[in-house]
C-alpha cells in the first residue's frame, strides 16, 4: 500500500480559510462554490488525519513505563 500523502497542516488551514472567504463572499458561481466547497472537505479530511496522526506519535512518545520514547509510526498498518 502507498505510503498517505503528508500535507502541511498550518498551509491546509490557510487554504481552507481562504476557500471559505472566497465562498462567503458571494462573488463564486455555482460550480466554483461547489469545487470551493468539495477541496474544503478534502483539506478538513487531511487536517483531521494529521491532527490523528501526531495525536498517536504523542501516545508513542509518552506511554512506554513513563519513558519518553521515539519511534518511527508505520501510518500504513
Amino acid at each position: 500500500m502507498p505510503k498517505a500523502k503528508t500535507i502541511n497542516f498550518e498551509n491546509a488551514v490557510t487554504e481552507l480559510e481562504k476557500l471559505v472567504q472566497g465562498m462567503e463572499s458571494g462573488d463564486l458561481t455555482l460550480e466554483d462554490s461547489l469545487k470551493a466547497f468539495e477541496k474544503g472537505m478534502q483539506l478538513s479530511r487531511d487536517c483531521q488525519q494529521a491532527l490523528a496522526d501526531a495525536e498517536q506519535k504523542v501516545k508513542v512518545l509518552t506511554e512506554k513505563n513513563g519513558e519518553i520514547l521515539s519511534q518511527e509510526l508505520d501510518l500504513d498498518s
